[in-house]
Formats: C-alpha cells, sequence, structure tokens
C-alpha cells in the first residue's frame, strides 16, 4: 500500500495525479490539516510533524509514502531517509521508504534526470523527449525559471541550488507566498485567492526585466489554483505541474522497486488530523467528487 501524506489538503493535487496513473494501485492519504500549513513553521517543527504523519501512515499498512509538501520535502526527507528509516528498519525488519516531490519537479524543470550530468542549453538529442521541452535549443541567453513557494521552502534554496546544478545557463528566481496555502486551506474566496496571486505575480515582475521562461508551483496547494496563476502571469509563460511529474517518477520508481509494487485492489482511504470544511467545495471541485475523511 502507497501512503501519501502533505500538511494538507494540497497534496490531493499529487494524489489525484498518482491514482489516474496507477488506478489499481492501493493508496491512503493524510493530511495534517490541523498544523497546516508547513510553510511559515520553524525547520525543527515541520520535521516532528511530518515524521509524525509518515508513522501513521505505516501504520495504516503503508510500506511506501509520497511526501507530497515541498516544505516538508526540503527541510525534512534527507534527514527521514538517512537516519529516522534506517532506525526503523533495524527495530522490526521490515522495509519501508519516503521519497518527496522535488526531484521529479526538477527533473521535469531541467529535462534531465536525477543521475544525469549537468549540461549547457541543447536539444534533448535522441529517445523520447520531455513532454514539455523548456530548454529550447533555438533560446537565447540565459533560461529563467521562477519558482513560487511558501517562505520555508524559499529559505532553504533547493530550487535554486538543484537546478543550477543540473543546469548552470539556468537562472532561478524564487517568489515567497506566505499567506496563500493557508488562505487554501481556510476555504477563502476566489476573489480573494486571486488578490493574493496577483499581488505575489506583480512582485515578481518588480524583479525581472523580462517575463519568465517557466513556472514551477512549488506548494502543492497552488495547483488548486493554477488557472488564477494562469490569468496572472504574462501570457503563454508555461507552468510545470508537479503532480504529473511527481506521477511518472512514481511509475519509474515502482519499475525499479518492485518490493513496493503491491497492494492492487483499487483501495481509497483519505484521514485528516482536522479541517475547515470551507475548503471542501474548492478541493471537491477540483477532485471531482465527494471525498469522505476519517479522522485521523
Amino acid at each position: 500500500m502507497i501512503g501519501v501524506f502533505d500538511s494538507g489538503f494540497g497534496g490531493l493535487t499529487v494524489h489525484r495525479a498518482l491514482i489516474d496513473a496507477l488506478p489499481d494501485r492501493d493508496f491512503v492519504y493524510l493530511g495534517d490539516n490541523k498544523n497546516a500549513p508547513y510553510g511559515t513553521r520553524p525547520p525543527l517543527e515541520v520535521l516532528n510533524l511530518t515524521c509524525a504523519g509518515i508513522e501513521r501512515l505505516f501504520a495504516e499498512g503503508c510500506t511506501l509514502v509520497i511526501v507530497a509538501c515541498n516544505t516538508a520535502s526540503v527541510v525534512t526527507l534527507r534527514w527521514i531517509q538517512q537516519q529516522w528509516l534506517p532506525s526503523i528498519r533495524r527495530k522490526d525488519n521490515v522495509k519501508r521508504n519516503a521519497i518527496g516531490i522535488v526531484v521529479p519537479t526538477i527533473e521535469a524543470a531541467t529535462g534531465l534526470g536525477w543521475h544525469e550530468e549537468a549540461r549547457p542549453l541543447n536539444p534533448f538529442g535522441g529517445g523520447e523527449e520531455p513532454s514539455l521541452p523548456l530548454f529550447p535549443a533555438e533560446a537565447a541567453g540565459p533560461h529563467t525559471i521562477v519558482v513560487f513557494a511558501t517562505p520555508r521552502t524559499v529559505e532553504t534554496e533547493t530550487y535554486p541550488y538543484e537546478i543550477r546544478k543540473r543546469r548552470p545557463d539556468a537562472r532561478v528566481f524564487q517568489q515567497a507566498c506566505p499567506d496563500l496555502a493557508a488562505a487554501i486551506e481556510a476555504g477563502a474566496s476566489r476573489q480573494k485567492l486571486n488578490e493574493l496571486i496577483r499581488q505575489y505575480v506583480g512582485e515578481m515582475n518588480e524583479h525581472l526585466s523580462a517575463p519568465p521562461d517557466s513556472v514551477i508551483l512549488g506548494c502543492t496547494h497552488y495547483p488548486l489554483v493554477a488557472d488564477l496563476f494562469a490569468e496572472n502571469l504574462p501570457v503563454g509563460v508555461p507552468i510545470i505541474h508537479q503532480p504529473e511529474a511527481t506521477a511518472h517518477a512514481l511509475r519509474t520508481y515502482l519499475d525499479r522497486h518492485p518490493e513496493y509494487n503491491i497492494g492492487k485492489n483499487s483501495r481509497r482511504v483519505f484521514m485528516s488530523t482536522g479541517y475547515s470544511a470551507d475548503a471542501l467545495p474548492l478541493i471537491e471541485k477540483f477532485w471531482g467528487g465527494k471525498l469522505e475523511f476519517q479522522q485521523a
């Protein structure tokens, strides 16, 4: 069984893509809505909350957990993978793992797999091209990528560091959106959400001399309002879709790790630590139907 963990409702954007890509797999979703958002919390608090959420999913029988929260991924995942999970395995000898969504996003943004060498601007020669070739051969000058994210994700500098490591010719600008995830969790009106997004896009424009070449929505809450980002961004700027990138990466991961490729009864469980019902209309409109959450 595969678990999907997020600070709140945002991870449902990834969860939806995972189910669409792997419809026969068993999935359990856990949203820590009670403590959302994570993007303004201290790192140690984010770590403790993320470990608690992963442990809850392990208790449900999950052996693989997708940490569908950018803040949790960039702040905690390396320590969880290198220190915490090995200690748990030593206790019960059960192989479990937790993987994040940042790696697939950077792969989609750069057109490079995680273990491929960085290379300068050039066309994708040979093999299958990515669905969105963000570094076309005819591009002139540095390719500008804007990352909209929570303050904590921005603070880590993970996206600029990892993107430039693979694409030295990329210019990365980060735009913090301190109130957006919380507004989505609280069920704010579309007018209020649009005002916030217009503000953050305006702040981006003040720092750039030209429109960006592509945009990453670096918080899984943000795809819930991707249409509002598209309305406020300069016309024609492509948005990198984190959920689809994560779904593609998970399929590849399961091919390489068949020990996690178990549970094929299309089971669906949704859990939450507590949420505002005001947000449900937006969530269920995105999901395409009613969602029944169990108390975690």
